[in-house]
């Protein structure tokens, strides 16, 4: 059975397979709760907000949600009140199952912003062939990678650092992430030079709700 992969905003990506379900990055910036409709699971890269929106994730696990997160993350869940028999602290290394699906937990720190700015845990998740690595340069450690969720507007990146990730995971597929920041002539520009240099043909540009077949 195919796996359909829609984008709820920014960096919120969800996976739908039959009756397994799962959202990576339910942040303040996703179409919430929409985008938790019927999910039993939600994986969360890091603490940021733009990756998670605290209270609506919190009411999600009070109805019987369980969530994978590094462990900041569920610090601060339990900290807001959820259930902390619904959470689950993993680090890079791991392999968890998570609403049906098969997960290798990747990576450990967030990109780097500025040396004045503490870095923070950052996982990413390798979903059977869909890699979303959050807020860094995850290495999928030769792993076959069919879609890589990009990020292509943040303070830690640079284009040319992000065609040559892309190069690096040489995925069949890319389909843009993480672009809240951008304005539609920055992210048509990103884009652009994503589709003609970074060797995974055309970027996937998903607006909230939209999706594509894999």
């Amino acid at each position: 059975m195919s796996i359909r992969l829609s984008r709820w905003g920014h960096a919120c990506i969800r996976l739908d397979r039959g009756d397994h379900h799962v959202v990576i990055d339910p942040g303040v910036f996703s179409d919430l709760p929409g985008a938790l409709d019927g999910v039993s699971a939600v994986l969360v890269t890091h603490e940021h907000p733009d990756h998670l929106a605290v209270e609506p994730v919190v009411e999600a696990l009070q109805g019987g949600l369980e969530l994978w997160a590094p462990h900041a993350v569920v610090d601060a869940l339990v900290a807001a009140g959820a259930p902390a028999d619904r959470l689950h602290a993993v680090q890079g290394g791991q392999r968890v199952s998570a609403g049906g699906f098969d997960v290798d937990v990747l990576g450990e720190w967030h990109g780097l912003v500025h040396a004045d700015v503490p870095r923070v845990h950052n996982v990413g998740y390798l979903i059977e062939g869909v890699l979303h690595p959050g807020d860094a340069y995850v290495d999928p450690a030769g792993a076959h990678v069919e879609v890589l969720c990009t990020p292509i507007g943040a303070p830690w990146l640079r284009l040319g650092e992000v065609v040559d990730y892309v190069r690096g995971v040489a995925p069949a597929r890319v389909v843009v992430v993480h672009d809240a920041m951008l304005s539609a002539i920055g992210q048509g520009m990103a884009t652009d030079l994503l589709g003609r240099l970074a060797g995974a043909g055309e970027p996937v540009v998903l607006d909230p709700g939209e999706g594509i077949d894999l």
